[in-house]
């Protein structure tokens, strides 16, 4: 009888060690001792950078979009809420700032909430961004407002074809947002475009430089980039001097690396800011399927990372002009202590050499797609404080120890 219940108790410890949760498992953070601060030059652009600290998307938000989708019957508000299923509140925004946040991006699509051939936004949806944008200005946290999923014919496309069009609708929405916030100091960042590319072709997502349809796009975005600055700073106000994001063709690091990259010409003395996303080691972080492991170090996983970080700082960094990676993250893939890992590496190494990055979190946490949901919107609780924990410890230049003497 006495073996028979060490076997059932046996039985049941497997039992509840098989059963227990993956964000219940005990993780740990690590500690990244392979970085020093790397020089940065002396001046308000790299001071404005370390200021930034890291940040977090409000993702799958304001940029939700349905175009007229059958599914959908809701208002025009309501597609704030159309892909998270939740309204933002200032309690969650106030729970990013606890954690350590100080910079949080505001991706907001336009289209569908525009009027008329003058593309008039309409009044409750960009008085609904403010208020969301207040939210986090009110914590003392940096603000990226961009145009996103506005990436269509009849709105604005990066081709020499659709130039004109493209042109006029920047145009129209950034005056009218630079009129809005004018007086926003600057903790408020604007964004000219997210990704811009050659939606639904075969170069979409890849930059062909002998493709003269991507050199050629190139250049209407490098055309376009100086529309939103022109538009921007003719506005006065604060936006005179406001610091502006800008891309290179799909955000991608090495498209704001190549000779077909330009920054716009500006009347403000260092202000633009080079906009990157980079979801790398691509096989780890976003890649359905791939691998689930991630080790730093020297391996080619963190050689991977830092060598797109160390071409943006020895482009743009080293230079003094300031370069901010707009997006991050890896999805999860049921592998928790390595996102933690890769977490704490990648915001390691970006810091080391101050550019601010932030995760792309899109209030996913469950399903086979791009997964990475960081904190419930709902209930403002964390689910994985694990990997915001490690984005917080190790991010931002002045956690970086510096060199030795």
């Amino acid at each position: 009888m006495k073996m028979r219940w060490i076997a059932l108790l046996c039985a049941a410890v497997m039992l509840l060690a098989v059963c227990v949760p993956a964000w219940a498992e005990e993780i740990t953070i690590p500690e990244i001792d392979n970085f020093t601060q790397f020089d940065i030059p002396d001046n308000e652009a790299m001071a404005y950078l370390k200021s930034m600290g890291v940040g977090w998307n409000l993702g799958n938000t304001f940029d939700a979009h349905v175009d007229g989708a059958s599914w959908f019957r809701g208002t025009e508000l309501d597609l704030e809420t159309a892909w998270v299923g939740v309204k933002t509140s200032e309690a969650l925004i106030a729970a990013l700032h606890d954690m350590g946040f100080s910079t949080i991006r505001v991706p907001v699509s336009w289209h569908e909430h525009v009027s008329g051939e003058d593309f008039a936004i309409s009044e409750a949806w960009l008085g609904r961004v403010q208020e969301v944008v207040d939210y986090a200005i009110n914590q003392g946290m940096h603000v990226i407002l961009n145009t996103h999923h506005d990436v269509y014919p009849e709105f604005y496309y990066p081709s020499s074809e659709h130039f004109e069009q493209s042109e006029k609708y920047l145009t129209a929405i950034w005056t009218q947002l630079a009129a809005r916030f004018a007086d926003y100091d600057d903790h408020l960042i604007f964004e000219s475009m997210n990704e811009p590319r050659l939606k639904d072709t075969s170069s979409e997502w890849y930059f062909n430089a002998t493709n003269p349809e991507c050199k050629d796009s190139a250049d209407c975005i490098n055309r376009l980039n100086q529309v939103f600055v022109n538009t921007v700073r003719a506005s006065g106000g604060n936006n005179a001097t406001r610091y502006l994001m800008v891309p290179g063709y799909c955000a991608a690091p090495e498209n704001a690396l190549n000779e077909f990259f330009v920054l716009p010409e500006d009347t403000a003395d260092n202000r633009i800011i080079v906009s990157v996303h980079a979801y790398t080691p691509y096989s780890f972080a976003l890649q359905d399927g791939g691998t689930a492991s991630f080790t730093g170090g020297a391996t080619n996983q963190g050689s991977e990372i830092n060598r797109f970080i160390t071409s943006l700082y020895n482009t743009y960094i080293s230079q003094g002009i300031p370069v901010v990676i707009g997006e991050f993250g890896a999805r999860d893939k049921g592998n928790l202590q390595a996102r933690v890992d890769f977490a704490a590496f990648y915001a390691a190494a970006a810091s080391a050499r101050n550019i601010p990055c932030c995760w792309w979190d899109n209030g996913a946490f469950s399903g086979s797609g791009e997964v990475f949901g960081l904190i419930r919107r709902d209930s403002c609780e964390w689910q994985y404080p694990q990997i915001a924990e490690a984005i917080v410890r190790h991010g931002g230049y002045d956690k970086i120890p510096a060199k030795a003497e």
